[in-house]
């Protein structure tokens, strides 16, 4: 088992080299604007793009989907749909789902053994999202440390 690395700096600038995946947290509205994927939108395109499309087609658009997109040579951005909306529910829960972010987390997983990649992220979940860190920190562990996948988590 690997541990998660913590380091401060910015997740999509990872310090690996090789094949790295950046993982963060989507809605299952097709919204994306605000938090998070504004850094990445800054540094490359296309994952903006293909989560629009993949909305737009409704195809496996659902909670604990993944979607891999290729940003550069040996990066790819994991567009995992972990937030149900965008708001509190009438509820009051706020709008993270911890089982849809492991089903991704698992997925991701699965495509890091597959093309031999770290894994890279802010603490996912725990901004617009409203998840807490004790609770997305042993999803990591179960579906990515555990395979001996290595981690970083990046405090801005």
């Amino acid at each position: 088992m690997k541990d998660i690395n913590y380091i401060k700096g910015d997740a999509t600038s990872p310090q690996d080299e090789g094949n790295r995946i950046i993982v963060h947290i989507c809605n299952d509205i097709g919204g994306w604007g605000k938090g998070f994927v504004m850094a990445v939108s800054k540094r490359w395109p296309e994952p903006e793009k293909q989560y629009r499309e993949w909305h737009k087609s409704g195809e496996n658009f659902n909670l604990g989907e993944a979607q891999f997109v290729q940003a550069n040579e040996n990066t790819w951005v994991a567009n995992i749909i972990g937030q149900h909306k965008i708001n509190k529910d009438e509820s009051g829960n706020p709008p993270i789902r911890y089982e849809a972010v492991l089903s991704g987390l698992e997925k991701t997983g699965a495509f890091a053994q597959q093309i031999n990649a770290s894994v890279h992220m802010p603490r996912i979940g725990c901004g617009l999202a409203g998840g807490t860190w004790d609770k997305i920190e042993p999803l990591i562990i179960s579906a990515l440390s555990e395979k001996d996948i290595a981690v970083t988590v990046y405090d801005f």
